[in-house]
Formats: structure tokens, C-alpha cells, sequence
């Protein structure tokens, strides 16, 4: 099976093809601009195209990691262009500098097209409507289009018949174009079918696993299981016997292991035959200082940390004073503890790189096709128009397929084997080489007032800083401090202090990124205070939250509105439909925690049962604020499946540390929650006519602090460490 991808000349050339074609290009300012059978100089990021039956194609440049882009996408197209969703067809843009920075993260898809694609949708549309007008010679006025036609009172004209004049009138101004106000939706805020799951049913879907290329070979690497290390001296002898190996060489360590790991590469004529062969390899290994490194040593370095004068970041109010004033059952003072998580894509990291003389073409399932093609340009020296980069299915991404790992290797090896190779990685591989969720520790101490106002809130924390990683000596980032931007509640003082740990671990973005973190320890320990004044822990939320106010943004440090009527809105939504104050029996526990994170704002509450010293987790409740809802039905799978990962962190999973490398080698270990132990989940929308946000994200901050709370109180005994461990319960 082979992969095909669309350049801007093959679109151009398959509309010339067929007839007359209206294509739309939007770049990455909004700017709109209709081309027909020219080249494009301006940088695009999506593409309408318009044949003669009257289809739609979206060329979008976004990843389809199961988050359903391939569908949200189109549908704001399809709405603004008043076409049927029926006659709409979905094209993966090829990774051309025509289509600007392609990286597909941050929950940001859906929200960084939204006006793009409806400036578009719409733009296209006039054209249309102008077209018909002229050659019905009325008003364009007069006319309206719907389900892919123009419409002059009884009188119709399809857009196909109308492409090739169309085509030739100017693109109207994006600043004046008129956009359909949200009751003239038909599409957006109506769930569809998704685009991709027929393929994915009937197994015609390609992932970067699948693909298949003329003169394909197979290789995969032995790296160094500590952290850090790289060949010492390695004998390939019993490995080169293997029937159907081709080549074995070492690759060299590029960067701080941020884009090649190093190793011993095994070439081979399937994977499997790659695989065996490894397993033959005698590598010496320079296992470097990180061997000494455990998750002891850390948590001891941690305490340390949190013990001694850490550098105040920000301070508001005098909190000595405060937390001096208070009486002693008044105040708190706790500790909080997150691991290492790894990401367990479902797909292992693969790459298929074929590197020639002139040019070089890849394979590659990254949320960044445009990095993959910066360091292919790096390793070869070719330019970037002379690198093709396709972007098949992935079978997950949660951050891990933004790093850059992978693709380097498959291009040293590519670069040195001159053949198509596609370079596999093996759950242990992908497992013990991940670029982990920082391990994290908190010290919190608050105290309240007799009425039950927060008086003092003073957050120490410590963590193995993603910016230190990527950039020795850097100031922490919003992994480390995205306490400080998204403090919803209100407190007469605040004081933020802040210290990296040294750890070889490798560490990035993870799914909601600093919002896993920050999202445990605030809506814990507001909890906490909630109970130390006597309060209900959700009034005590809605009580406290104050008036709108300017936060930091962790996605771009930008400030913006935190809008205290939405975070309400959330919690009064989840608190009611999850029966909040109705009585449970012995044994039995609800919990309520709420988060603002990528525009978004969250509550969950999670409803659990004390059994035999476990839990089960009986109900999840979520309500969402997602702006416009533009496909329902998608944004409720992406909160259910960021509830699902944010329980397995909670009860399952961890990477811990012995001998500077990650004991967790597979699913044995790392171990996820399964369907049994899934609880029913129940996720509410607000409606909203302001313009759409993030949701691939934002519903896990709220589940573990949700789960806490409600083990709390259920049991009276505060979870402050993650995961669950056995005996916490007991």
C-alpha cells in the first residue's frame, strides 16, 4: 500500500483536469485569495477547492491524530460555503511552505482556523453568489445560496456551473465579507459523521505503520537504557548472521537527546528479521552520570528543594502576615506529589524517510510535518522545496509526536542506506525513550477566615523543568509556574516560589501539559480550605471566584479575560446534573473540581465507592465551555477520552526511576484503565455563540482532583500523591 499526498501544483493541475476550478487559499493572517491555474507566493494554510459537480474539497494542514480535525474542519467550510455536508470531500495538505506552520497541538486547531475558514467558506460563496447574479443579471442581492446552489427566487444554478466564471472575479475584501450569524448555522453545532472512520473500519486507512514503499527496507535502533548514555563498543557479528539483514551501523547522539537518542542501527529486510537481530547485538554501553539517578534520589532532592529559600517568582500581599493572623485550624500547610507520565500512544513512533541525491521524501505521523521537514533539511543539506513530507493517520499524539526523535533517526539511517527505510519503534522502545510529563513536587500552605475568605495562599514548587531541558539555564515556563496565570480564586495574598531539580529524564509537553499538574494541586488544596473554613467545597468554589479578571495565558503568556461567569456556569452545570448535595450511602463520595486551560473552562465531578479498601469510580459528570460547539459529538469524545487518560494517571500509571532509566518497559507495568473499570460518563455542553476554543486538553485537568475530593469525602483521608497507591485506602 502506498501513501498519496496533494501538492499545490497536483491541485491546481487535478482542477484543470476536471474543468474550471475555484480554489480558495487562506493564509496564516486571514488574508483570503482565490487562484485559478497559477502558482501561489503567499504562505497557506487551507484550501477550498470547487469542480464542476459541484464537490468541496478541503485541503486542511492540520494532523488527524483521532482528535476528528479531519471532520471540525470541514464543517465550518461547509456551513459558511452553504454547501451539504454530503457533497464535502477532506484532503491532507502536503508539507510545502505554501501552507505556513502545520503543528497540531495546544488544542488549537479548531480555534486557530475558526475565522480562516469561514473568511473562506464565505468569500467563496459571494464569488458565487456574484457569478449567478451576473449571469441572471439581477442584484446579487436578490440572490441566496443554499445546499451548494444559488438561488433567485424559483430559479436555481449548482456551483458547479457557476466555478469557471466564478473563478475569475475578485476574492471580496476578508474584513468586509459577510459571515453568517450563528442562527443561520445549518452544519456547525450539529454533530456529523466523521470523515475518517470508514477508513478506519474497513481498514483502508493508512497510519505511518502501514505504509509500503517500492524498495522499502526496515530498521530499528538499540539505544542506551540509561538516560543520557551512548555506545561504547558494540559486536555485530551473531546480529550480521541473521537471515535478511542488510546493514548494521551506529548513529551518533545529535543534540541534548532532543532530536537523535544514538545507538546501533540494525538494517533489515523486514521488521521482525530487524528486531531479532538486535536482540543478538553485544553493545558496551557508556551508561554517563545519570546511572546514579532513581526516583528516590529525586523525591529526595525534591523535599530539599521545597525546605530550603526558593526564588520568590510572585508575591501579592504580605501571606507571612496572613498566615501568622490565622488561628491554627484555620490554616493548612500540605505536600503534593506528581510522577513521571509517559504518553503510550497506541502506535508506536515510526518514520519512513527515502533520502537521494536531489530530494527526499518522508513518511512521517508528527504533529509537526514542518519540523520533520526542517530536520531533514538539516541532516542532508537539501532545501526545504526539494523535501516532501506526508502525514498519514496516528494512532495518538498527547504531545509525544511533537518531538523531533524519531524522524532524525529514520533520516541518519535513510542518509547513510540511500534506500526508502522505515524505522520502527517497539513498545519498549517507545516506553523507556519517551519525553515523560516532568515529575513534579508542591507545598501549599493557606489559611481562612472566620467568614471563610481565603487570606493567604502560598504555592512552593519544584519540578524537572521542561525548559531546563531543552535549554540548560532557562527560565522556568508555564509547565512550572501556570499556577500563577490561571488563579481563579480570589485571596488577599500570594506568594509563588519556584526552583528547578536536576534530572537526566528526558521531559515535554504531555497531554494539557501544565494543566495536569496545576489542575491536581489548586483544586485539591482549595478543597482543603473549603473544609478547613466549614464550607461546602462547591459553594465555596462559586463563593470565591470574584469578579472577571486579566490572567497569564500558559499557551502564549498572553493575558486574557478569565470570565468568572463561564467558570461558574461550568460548575453550576456539573454540580447540577450530577446531584450535588444529594445524600449517598456509607462508603460513598462526590467530588467537584473546575479549570480554565486553553480558553477553555471545565468542571468534572466524579461520584465513587469505598470498596474493600479500592475505589471505584462510580459517575463521572462533565461540563464543558468550549465557545461555539462545532461538532458536538467530537467534542464530547475528546473530553471522554481526556477523563479517561487524566483516571489513568489518577489510580494507574507512573514511570518511575532506578539506575538513571524508567522501569515501566510496557503495558504489563504501565499499566491503563480498562473498559471494566471505566466508569459511565456524562458530558454537558453550554451553548455559546462566542468564538470556539480548545477541548482536546482541557477536560483532563479537572478528573484527578474530581476523583480526590470525592475519596475525601467518602473516606476522610486526602489523596496528595499520584497515583493511588495500595494502602491509601486502607
Amino acid at each position: 500500500m502506498t501513501t498519496q499526498s496533494l501538492s499545490r501544483r497536483a491541485l491546481l493541475k487535478s482542477g484543470v483536469a476536471a474543468g474550471a476550478t475555484l480554489v480558495i487559499g487562506v493564509d496564516i493572517a486571514g488574508r483570503v485569495r482565490a487562484e485559478a491555474e497559477k502558482p501561489v507566493v503567499s504562505p497557506l494554510s487551507a484550501w477550498i477547492k470547487i469542480d464542476q459537480n459541484g464537490f468541496v474539497t478541503l485541503v486542511y494542514s492540520k494532523s488527524e491524530m483521532g482528535q476528528g480535525v479531519s471532520t471540525s474542519l470541514p464543517m465550518i467550510l461547509a456551513d459558511e460555503l452553504s454547501v451539504d455536508w454530503k457533497d464535502v470531500r477532506v484532503e491532507h495538505a502536503a508539507s510545502t511552505p505554501a501552507y505556513g506552520d502545520q503543528g497540531t497541538g495546544g488544542s488549537g486547531s479548531v480555534a486557530g482556523m475558526w475565522m480562516p475558514l469561514r473568511i473562506a467558506g464565505a468569500s467563496a460563496r459571494e464569488m458565487l453568489i456574484t457569478a449567478a447574479a451576473q449571469r441572471w443579471n439581477v442584484a446579487g442581492t436578490e440572490c441566496h445560496a443554499k445546499s451548494g446552489a444559488v438561488w433567485h427566487g424559483s430559479d436555481k444554478l449548482g456551483y458547479g456551473e457557476l466555478v469557471e466564471s466564478a473563478s475569475k472575479l475578485p476574492v471580496p475584501d476578508a474584513k468586509t465579507v459577510r459571515l453568517k450569524k450563528p442562527e443561520e448555522f445549518t452544519i456547525i453545532g450539529h454533530s456529523q459523521p466523521r470523515t475518517d472512520i470508514p477508513a478506519k473500519v474497513d481498514g483502508s486507512a493508512v497510519y505511518g505503520l502501514d505504509v509500503r514503499v517500492p524498495g522499502m527496507v526496515y530498521a530499528v535502533v538499540a539505544r542506551c537504557p540509561v538516560f543520557g548514555g551512548k555506545v561504547k563498543t558494540f559486536d555485530a557479528t551473531k546480529a550480521r548472521a541473521v537471515k535478511g539483514v542488510l546493514d548494521v551501523f551506529v548513529i551518533e547522539p545529535v543534540g541534548r537527546g532532543v532530536h537523535s537518542w544514538g545507538g546501533v542501527v540494525v538494517v533489515a529486510e523486514t521488521t521482525f528479521t530487524a528486531m531479532q537481530a538486535r536482540n543478538q547485538l553485544e553493545i558496551e554501553w557508556d551508561y554517563g552520570p545519570a546511572l546514579s539517578e532513581s526516583s528516590e534520589t529525586l523525591r529526595r532532592q525534591f523535599r530539599k528543594l521545597v525546605d530550603s529559600n526558593m526564588k520568590v517568582v510572585l508575591q501579592q500581599g504580605d501571606f507571612e502576615a496572613a498566615l501568622a493572623a490565622a488561628p491554627s485550624e484555620k490554616k493548612i500547610e500540605c505536600d503534593y506529589e506528581l510522577p513521571f507520565q509517559a504518553h503510550a500512544t497506541m502506535e508506536p513512533m515510526n518514520c519512513t524517510v527515502h533520502v537521494q541525491n536531489d530530494r527526499a521524501e518522508a513518511w512521517a505521523p508528527s504533529q509537526s510535518p514542518t519540523q520533520v521537514q526542517d530536520v531533514i533539511s538539516q541532516l542532508t543539506g537539501l532545501s526545504k522545496n526539494k523535501i516532501q513530507v506526508h502525514t498519514p493517520f496516528m494512532g495518538g499524539g498527547f504531545g509525544r509526536r511533537y518531538q523531533a526523535d524519531f524522524p532524525t533517526e529514520a533520516t541518519q539511517i535513510a542518509k547513510q542506506f540511500r534506500k526508502p527505510v522505515q524505522l520502527v519503534w517497539s513498545r519498549e522502545d517507545d516506553m523507556t525513550h519517551d519525553f515523560y510529563r516532568p515529575a513534579s513536587y508542591h507545598r501549599l500552605s493557606g489559611a481562612v477566615d472566620a467568614d471563610g475568605n481565603i487570606t493567604g495562599w502560598r504555592h512552593k514548587c519544584t519540578s524537572t523543568s521542561i525548559a531546563e531541558w531543552w535549554d540548560p539555564g532557562s527560565a522556568p515556563e508555564s509547565s512550572e509556574l501556570g499556577c500563577t496565570m490561571q488563579m481563579p480564586y480570589l485571596t488577599k495574598s500570594y506568594k509563588l516560589e519556584y526552583l528547578p531539580a536536576a534530572s537526566a529524564v528526558p521531559r515535554a509537553w504531555w497531554r494539557s501539559v501544565e494543566a495536569s499538574v496545576i489542575g491536581f494541586v489548586m483544586e485539591s488544596f482549595v478543597d482543603e480550605l473549603a473544609h478547613a473554613a466549614g464550607k461546602d467545597p462547591y459553594e465555596f468554589r462559586i463563593q470565591r471566584l470574584g469578579e472577571s479578571r486579566l490572567v497569564k495565558d500558559p499557551s502564549d503568556s498572553r493575558e486574557r479575560p478569565l470570565e468568572t461567569a463561564r467558570f461558574k456556569g461550568v460548575l453550576q452545570l456539573a454540580a447540577g446534573k450530577g446531584n450535588w448535595g444529594k445524600p449517598l450511602s456509607r462508603g460513598e463520595g462526590r467530588g467537584i473540581a473546575a479549570h480554565y486551560s486553553f480558553h477553555t473552562y471545565v468542571a468534572n465531578l466524579a461520584e465513587v465507592a469505598i470498596e474493600n479498601g479500592h475505589v471505584r469510580v462510580k459517575r463521572i459528570v462533565s461540563a464543558v465551555d468550549v465557545g461555539t460547539p462545532v461538532n458536538p459529538d467530537g467534542i464530547r469524545a475528546q473530553v471522554e477520552s481526556a477523563i479517561v487518560y487524566g483516571l489513568t494517571a489518577a489510580l494507574k500509571s507512573q514511570i518511575t526511576i532506578e539506575n538513571g532509566r524508567a522501569v515501566q518497559t510496557n503495558f504489563n507495568k504501565f499499566t491503563t484503565l480498562s473498559m471494566k473499570e471505566t466508569p459511565p460518563i456524562e458530558v454537558y455542553i453550554v451553548p455559546s455563540t462566542v468564538a470556539p476554543t480548545g477541548i482536546g486538553e482541557p477536560g483532563l485537568p479537572p478528573t484527578a482532583p474530581a476523583l480526590t475530593n470525592a475519596i475525601f469525602a467518602a473516606t476522610g483521608k486526602r489523596i496528595r500523591r499520584l497515583p493511588i497507591q495500595p494502602g491509601d485506602l486502607a
